[in-house]
């Protein structure tokens, strides 16, 4: 049985408290913040499916799922996702999955007439050597990072769709393309991770093991921005809400610091007096990636959570679902460390 929830306050959007939503990937980092931030603003109806229940690359499952249960608004965030280890290890999958997942959910929305659609992208579409910070009109102006560009041609593809079912059949397909992402709900698999869970879980993991030091991936000089994934939830309501545009909306902070400077923000939350050892013969990724988010400020939304309170919050997060033995990637029960 699918899934539905019906909070009890309106929400002010132009769709009415009525509407039937969609979250495409529920138990997600993203989307879980997205189920968060609809029950908890309005009376919305959410409609939603898990792996097992639908198959998501299945063209005719979606379709006929689809037409079981008339979704009105679709929020497109489900997708096969991973850090630099993953995506290297796993191409194949990365774009063969997304690329299925974006092609039979947007494709469904339109035979049944969905009302709108919000795709979310993710800010490796942008080339290697972009200019920083990378604004929306450098999509396809060169060449991609090679460690993730199978991933990056699927969510080029998805942006693609939307524009096309847009000059083709008139959906109101609109798409969001977030920065690095990070917080509760967030994968810890070492292997899989990206990069802020990562170090969250080597720091826990060496203070609890009482070590003096952890090694990091990399020489620690690249740039990266993050984005408390409650606030990519609140931007992806306000762009359903708000926003009709062909072109794609970058959604970021606007601010980026090193993997150094971030390694040593997370070490000082969670192990402080850890040292930090930066392993160079490990790849890099992108030199920088920031995003230029003038558009998404113009329209009237900005961040809220500032970094450093978001990564206290998520290790607050973490060490709670830790006694419960529930946390994604995380295959073993460690002890929990004195705080």
């Amino acid at each position: 049985m699918s899934e539905i929830f019906r909070p009890p306050v309106p929400i002010g959007s132009d769709f009415g408290p009525s509407s039937r939503i969609f979250v495409a990937g529920h138990r997600g980092l993203v989307g879980s913040a997205l189920v968060r931030r609809l029950l908890v603003a309005g009376s919305r109806e959410l409609v939603l499916a898990d792996r097992a229940e639908l198959d998501l690359r299945d063209q005719s499952a979606v379709d006929a799922w689809f037409e079981r249960q008339r979704p009105e608004l679709v929020y497109l965030v489900a997708g096969t996702v991973g850090g630099i280890a993953a995506n290297s290890s796993r191409p194949a999958e990365f774009i063969y999955d997304n690329l299925l997942i974006h092609a039979t959910v947007i494709e469904a929305a339109r035979k049944t007439g969905v009302r709108k659609l919000l795709y979310l992208g993710s800010s490796c579409i942008y080339p290697r050597e972009a200019v920083q910070p990378m604004s929306e009109g450098a999509l396809l102006t060169g060449a991609l990072e090679p460690t993730n560009e199978p991933y990056a041609i699927a969510k080029i593809a998805g942006i693609k769709l939307c524009q096309a079912y847009r000059r083709q059949y008139g959906c109101n397909f609109i798409s969001a393309m977030p920065t690095n992402l990070y917080g509760p709900g967030d994968n810890f698999d070492l292997e899989s991770s990206h990069v802020l869970p990562a170090l969250i879980r080597k720091c826990h993991e060496g203070k609890v093991e009482g070590r003096a030091s952890v090694r990091i991936w990399g020489t620690g000089t690249p740039r990266r921005e993050f984005l408390h994934v409650d606030d990519l939830a609140d931007a992806c309501v306000f762009l359903m809400d708000h926003y009709e545009g062909d072109q794609h909306v970058n959604v970021g902070t606007g601010l980026d610091q090193s993997i150094r400077e971030l390694a040593e923000t997370v070490r000082d939350i969670v192990a402080p007096g850890l040292a930090l050892e930066f392993d160079a013969s490990k790849p890099d990724g992108s030199p920088r990636k920031l995003l230029e988010v003038s558009r998404l400020h113009s329209l009237g939304w900005r961040h809220r959570v500032e970094l450093a309170d978001g990564i206290r919050s998520t290790y607050d997060w973490l060490l709670g679902e830790l006694e419960k033995g529930t946390v994604r990637g995380w295959s073993s029960r460690p002890v929990r460390a004195s705080v």
